[in-house]
Parts: structure tokens; sequence; C-alpha cells
């Protein structure tokens, strides 16, 4: 997958000033004393907020929080953690803070609150601090930066007979290109170590716990903390989940046969509407038609608002929206006019890049999280096979990447397996993470309980408006700590009266990157 904003992010950044520095006289005073506690000079630190910049809010407060760069030698350099807030709007009611995290690896979170304060329910906004935050690596804490080009920063990419030769020439110069300009800090973005600075910015704001909202990557992240921290862990909302045993390369991977599935519901879907799409009577004939397109274009790209797209181009593109079969029946039209030449309006195919620091924190994180297979004869084989088992994705899921060239991790990987309670929000036809994942993280979080939305499409549930049902779930446990008796399964909104015949208006845009690694 593609490391993109399948969310669009809110608007372009206005945090044009000086994010204020945390150091005070009492910080510099801790860090002189003599302490017994190597992280007490980090903990005892108090951020100083101010307006984050001349166009924001002015409750939207700014502020840096100090963290070691390495915690197994936290005296030596260190990162700042830009760090934002807006306060509770009920100081009576205030329960304490919640941290948050929008996605990535690699998506900067310091403008979620600002989100999130706009869909919200004001008896969350009421009790919590809602804090937001750059993790290590990313945005404006620490940015790592490969120096990668375009076509470097271009992934997934295919791996079959014809194009793996190439794919892993490219994975190794990404991992050596990576390896030669961020060398110092690159093996120190982990997530581990991510869970690790929520747990200082958790003290420098004086709080004994913290409730948690991530979504996307944002999932493992909070899972990691509650298994690092678990006494510290209060009310986390993990939505649109990560299997923890699944990370790295196995998350990827399983956005083969799920997007099988998606494919399969989307021609079945589409063959219902024919009148509308003319793209076959039966889910066969859409099935034909689709590959016929693909293999069309593959002999001779088309054209669609000046972008050439080839076959596997289209398949990549089109893999998420197949999880929302109007979407996707629309974009096939075009790519089906467009093939015969005939002229198509604007299409939203062309994906926005991510910037160097975006893919570059997420490779770091990706690559330093776990350690991946090395061996390219395993990618090839794995990539061979998948493509003839998952025609619609199999080609672009298994294919070798960065990962298999780059240093050994300096942890193990975390294994999640704790009781700390938790509420997991699910969509059923979740592109980027699917429903098994998020099956996955209820296993691993034994105390947690899950929220399934039947039906339901797109990345993220919470702030949605996709199912009120979920959002009752999430707002519940949140105000006041009580999980569903049992995992419970939502329905959907129903369409508003007279929709298209494309089914339910889609929900709103939960604020954010959201994606994993792949986003």
């Amino acid at each position: 997958m593609q490391v993109r904003r399948l969310v669009p992010v809110l608007a372009v950044s206005v945090l044009a000033t000086l994010i204020p520095t945390a150091a005070t006289a009492a910080t510099e005073r801790a860090a002189e004393a003599p302490v017994t506690d190597p992280l007490r000079p980090f903990t005892q630190q108090r951020p100083v907020f101010a307006r984050c910049g001349p166009g924001t809010p002015a409750d939207f407060e700014c502020a840096t929080v100090k963290v070691p760069l390495d915690y197994r030698a936290p005296g030596g350099d260190t990162l700042g953690i830009a760090v934002s807030r807006i306060k509770a709007a009920d100081p009576a009611a205030r329960r304490g803070v919640l941290l948050t995290n929008p996605g990535g690896p690699g998506g900067p979170g310091l403008e979620l609150p600002l989100g999130l304060a706009e869909v919200l329910p004001g008896s969350v906004k009421d009790r919590y601090d809602l804090i937001g935050f750059d993790p290590r690596g990313v945005g404006r804490s620490a940015p790592v930066n490969c120096g990668l080009t375009d076509e470097e920063k271009s992934w997934p990419r295919r791996s079959d007979r014809t194009t793996f030769g190439a794919t892993e020439r490219w994975a190794r110069t990404v991992a050596d290109k990576c390896r030669t300009t961020e060398r110092k800090t690159l093996r120190h973005i982990t997530t581990r170590n991510t869970a690790r600075d929520m747990d200082i910015v958790r003290a420098a704001l004086g709080e004994k716990r913290i409730s948690y909202l991530g979504y996307s990557y944002g999932t493992y992240l909070g899972a990691v903390y509650t298994q690092m921290f678990p006494r510290r862990a209060d009310r986390f909302v993990l939505d649109s989940a990560v299997d923890p045993t699944q990370v790295w390369r196995q998350v990827f991977r399983a956005w083969a046969p799920e997007s099988e599935k998606a494919f399969h519901r989307w021609a079945r879907w589409t063959a219902r509407h024919h009148e509308r799409y003319a793209l076959g009577r039966t889910a066969a004939e859409v099935t034909r038609t689709f590959h016929e397109l693909m293999r069309r274009a593959d002999r001779d790209p088309v054209t669609i608002d000046g972008v050439r797209y080839d076959g596997g181009a289209l398949r990549d593109i089109l893999r998420a929206p197949f999880f929302t079969p109007a979407v996707a029946a629309d974009a096939v039209v075009t790519v089906r006019d467009a093939s015969a030449g005939r002229a198509t309006g604007s299409a939203v195919l062309a994906p926005e890049p991510p910037s160097d620091n975006e893919l570059s924190s997420a490779w770091a994180i990706m690559c330093g999280d776990v350690a991946w297979e090395r061996d390219p004869a395993r990618y090839r084989a794995d990539s061979l096979r998948d493509t003839v088992r998952y025609p619609v994705y199999g080609d672009f899921a298994s294919g070798i990447t960065p990962c298999a060239h780059w240093d050994r991790p300096v942890e193990p990987v975390t294994r999640v397996s704790n009781h700390v309670k938790a509420l997991i929000l699910q969509n059923e036809w979740d592109s980027q993470t699917p429903l098994t994942m998020g099956q996955g993280m209820r296993r691993a979080l034994k105390g947690a309980r899950m929220v399934t939305v039947d039906e339901g499409e797109g990345h993220g549930v919470y702030g949605s408006g996709t199912s009120e049902c979920a959002e009752r779930a999430g707002t519940t446990y949140l105000t006041t700590g009580r999980l569903p008796a049992k995992d419970l399964n939502c329905d959907v909104n129903p369409a508003p009266a007279g929709s298209d015949p494309g089914g339910r208006s889609g929900p709103r845009k939960v604020p954010g990157p959201l994606g994993v690694g792949p986003r």
C-alpha cells in the first residue's frame, strides 16, 4: 500500500510560528541536581504552553516536551516532541487528558485536536483536555528525511515476474539512503519509543494516568502503551485496529485476501446496479469487464486528467475504493470511458504523494519495530504465489520493501497480551485495517470490548457519523468508564431519504491522516 492520505488532513498547517520550548528554571535545576531516576529531568519538566500561531484559535495551545533520543542512554542527546492541547470545556467536570493519534505510521497529530473538537460530543470535550502531538521523527518533532526522490517515494510496487528485480533494487536503494542520511536518529524512531514519549508527556502534564483515542496505526501505538505502562492507561479507545501479532509485513499481506473479498462484494453490488453503471448484469460479467480493462491498460495505459495509468497503477488506486462499492463503480466507469477514448470528468484517482518525512518516518517505524524477512527469494516466491491467488492485489501486498535491507531493530517487537480495559471500534468493510485486524487486536487485549459496525464502510468510526450505536458506545466509555457488557454489533445509520442508488451517503471524514503506514 502507499503511504497516502485516504482521509484528507486538516487544512494546511497554520502553525507558522515556533512552538515554545518546555524548558523552565525548575526543569533546568532538576537537570543539574543529582538524581537516582535517569528519567527524572524529563518527567519533572513542565511545558510552557502558548498559542500555537497567529492563525489558530486562541484556545489551541502548543509546547515542546523534551525526551531522550535513546532511552537506554537518557543522559545523551534529546528530541523535542511538539505537543498541542485544547483544555477541557468544563473545568468542574474535567477528568484528565485525552491523548490522540490520527494514524500512520508517519502521520502528524499536532493539529488533530482542532479537528476532533468539531466532531466529538460536548460531554467528552467537557471532561478532557484534548492532547495532540507529532510523534518522534514526524512533523515538528525532530523530523527524519531520507532525501527520497519522487520515484523512490512511490509505494506499494508490483512484484510479479517482470517487475520483481526492479522492486528489489528500489527497496535496497531506499534503505541505503535512509541509513546514510539519518543513521544516528533512525534506529530510535520506533513505536516502543513513541509509547515511552507518551508516558513522558503524561508525567510532564502532571497526570497519573492518560486516556487515549487512537485511529489505525494509533491503535497499535495505544496497545503497545497498555503493554508497557498498564497501570497508567485509563480509558483507551482504539478505532480501526491493527492486529499487534501481524506487524508489519503480515498487515500488508492481509490486504490481498481482504481486497479480494471486497472486490467480489463490489462486483455483486455493481451487477445489481447495471442500469446505472453498465459494467455487467452479473458479478461474473462485472469481474470480466474489470480485468479486461486492467489488461488493456497494461498494453496501452489510459490517460485521466492528464495522468497515464497502467493496469497495475489502477489496481493499486482502486483497492481501497472497492470497500465502498458506489465509489469504486464510479471510478471504474471513468477508467472504462477513458479506455474507450471518451472524455471524462475530474476523477479522484491520482493519490496525493507523501512527503519525504511521512515516508521516511513510516519506514523507520515499520522496519524498526520488528525484524523482517531478509531473503529476497522468499519475497519473490510469496509474490508470485499471491499474484495468482489474489489477482486484484496479490502482486502488491507481498512484495519486498526497504525493511528487508534495514539494520536490525534495537529491541524485540512488543508482544501485546494483557487485560487492560479498552474499547475497540471497527467497521466491517475497512480498506486499511480490515475486520480481521480488529479481531486480532481484540484477542490480544483480553480486557477490552469490541464494537463492530455491520456493513460499516470506511476507515474510522468514532466521530465519523457512520453508526449512532457505535458513537454512543464510544462516548459512554469515555465519559463514564462503562464498557459494553460483551462484544457488540451495531448497525450503520440508515441512508437518507432520496439518496442515490449508490446506497448510503458517505459518513463524515474523521479528521487526520488515518492510515496504516499505509494510508
